[in-house]
């Protein structure tokens, strides 16, 4: 491998190398980092979620509505647990309306999820 190093007030301070060992590297770091996650969740695996719930959610589905009929409940069932109502429930599954960030914690709450999983992804 040919490298060049850049010295500054004497000591080594960049290496240049070539685009294609960079691009080895970076693979590398990538795999490692990948096998980090996954072992981590081995030691502690969370709550997973079916294909078919994912793939709702990436077809346009709202995550609230998605995620709700994922754990068999009403717009009124969740609405009653997260103290709000089910029209305000409707409205923000319809794209009508947003979840402030202390609703949504409720409704993760009611729901068993991380709020952020909530959150229709923008874009």
């Amino acid at each position: 491998m040919s490298r060049q190093v850049i010295n500054q007030g004497g000591k080594p301070a960049f290496v240049v190398i070539p685009i294609d060992e960079w691009r080895r590297i970076e693979a590398t770091l990538e795999d490692r980092i990948d096998a980090a996650v996954v072992r981590e969740f081995g030691k502690n695996p969370g709550e997973t979620f079916p294909d078919s719930l994912v793939a709702a959610i990436l077809d346009g589905a709202h995550p609230l509505k998605a995620m709700r009929e994922y754990r068999g409940m009403t717009q009124a069932e969740l609405a009653k647990s997260s103290g709000t109502s089910a029209v305000y429930i409707s409205q923000i599954e319809r794209g009508d309306r947003h979840a402030g960030r202390k609703l949504r914690a409720k409704l993760g709450q009611a729901l068993k999820v991380e709020a952020d999983l909530l959150e229709r992804p923008r874009g």
